[in-house]
């Protein structure tokens, strides 16, 4: 039984925002053609129409950007036409999309609503540390409309959680940040470190992200979770929840700590294919789908299983040794592109397992006593 995930950029790098730290800003000036435009009607129903030729069990489409409602709504209920046209095998279809909210209104949330679309919000904490980074076109913050978005989020019942980009003003203002998500009750919430730019020296930016900096991070936010999870009021924290089912024997969901890329099919505006939302470069363009031929499964195993998907599957020497390989595994190839090999956030996880390992095998432990596997 196939699964297909695709990534799609309706609106290519497109943004209403501009985000001192964007990664996928910096990936436009590191390629040929910095923006594929608007994705037009025929490349939309041939990624569609290939996905489910493929897909026999479930597909999933996530939109991104640069901001995917740029597209606008139209381009949406069109996109939903033409699954229903095609979905012959009656696949399961799952919607997501990842947004700044900038852009959010009534309407869009009511078809969020409608059409079981899983929603992704962009939110750097709190106004001090949103607005730093997260600012409109004309240089003004963002965080009044975001919070506006999220209430209409919440007013349509639409599932959503909330993203943040851990930075150099983030990092630092962690606690105030999860108490104000407390009291919102943003219980989905997810956590991704910054990267730098492409050729650039790693943390000589502003808003950069030093290895220091993040293991204090990555501890402090796991006393806080840990305390929640004792009292039985812990939000889901993405990253700590994978880690915990690595102790548990699951395999983690997170391409990041399962050490090896997974193969994301991510397809540009103009139909291109790439394998990675961070490695949307010409170098890393397997082929389009308005080519005659182009088969998902055929780059699946081409580039997923093979080429792309092995280069991530081989660790630094340093960290095969590691007492902590079992459970960091590595982290994401793009911290790894280095001359050594080693991530450049190795040594924030050691910071944080040499702080919080115990804590999150206690509550491992614990898991396993309410499942009844552990008398």
């Amino acid at each position: 039984m196939a699964e297909l995930n695709v990534l799609v950029k309706p609106a290519s790098g497109l943004c209403n925002m501009k985000c001192g730290y964007c990664f996928y800003a910096d990936e436009m000036e590191n390629r040929s053609k910095a923006s594929c435009g608007m994705m037009q009607e025929d490349v939309m129903e041939q990624v569609i129409k290939k996905s489910l030729a493929f897909a026999t069990n479930r597909c999933s489409f996530m939109f991104q950007g640069g901001e995917p409602a740029l597209a606008g709504l139209p381009f949406y209920r069109k996109w939903m036409e033409y699954e229903r046209k095609y979905n012959v095998n009656y696949v399961e279809i799952s919607h997501a999309i990842q947004t700044n909210g900038y852009a959010l209104n009534g309407e869009w949330c009511r078809f969020f609503a409608e059409n079981g679309f899983l929603v992704g919000l962009s939110l750097d904490g709190i106004m001090e540390s949103h607005d730093a980074y997260r600012k409109d076109a004309c240089g003004n913050g963002t965080y009044t409309k975001v919070l506006a978005a999220a209430a209409q989020l919440r007013a349509a019942q639409v599932e959503f959680n909330v993203l943040t980009v851990v930075n150099g003003k983030t990092a630092p203002l962690i606690r105030e940040i999860y108490d104000m998500y407390r009291e919102q009750g943003f219980l989905w919430q997810q956590y991704i470190a910054c990267l730098d730019p492409m050729g650039k020296e790693a943390g000589s930016m502003e808003y950069s992200l030093t290895p220091e900096r993040y293991g204090e991070f990555l501890t402090e936010l796991f006393r806080l979770w840990e305390e929640d999870v004792w009292n039985g009021r812990q939000p889901y924290i993405r990253q700590f929840e994978n880690y915990i089912g690595i102790l548990l024997g699951a395999e983690p969901e997170s391409c990041e700590q399962r050490g090896r890329c997974s193969f994301q099919n991510v397809v540009e505006a103009d139909g291109s294919v790439y394998p990675c939302d961070f490695y949307v470069l010409d170098e890393y363009r397997i082929g389009n789908v308005t080519e005659d031929g182009f088969d998902f499964r055929d780059i699946i195993e081409k580039y997923g299983k093979g080429i792309f998907g092995q280069q991530s599957r081989e660790p630094a020497a340093a960290c095969t040794g590691c007492k902590y390989f079992f459970i960091c595994r590595g982290g994401c190839r793009r911290h790894r592109e280095r001359a050594d090999g080693k991530n450049y956030f190795c040594k924030s996880y050691r910071m944080f397992f040499d702080a919080c390992l115990a804590g999150m095998q206690e509550i491992a432990a614990w898991v396993l006593v309410k499942r009844g596997e552990v008398r």
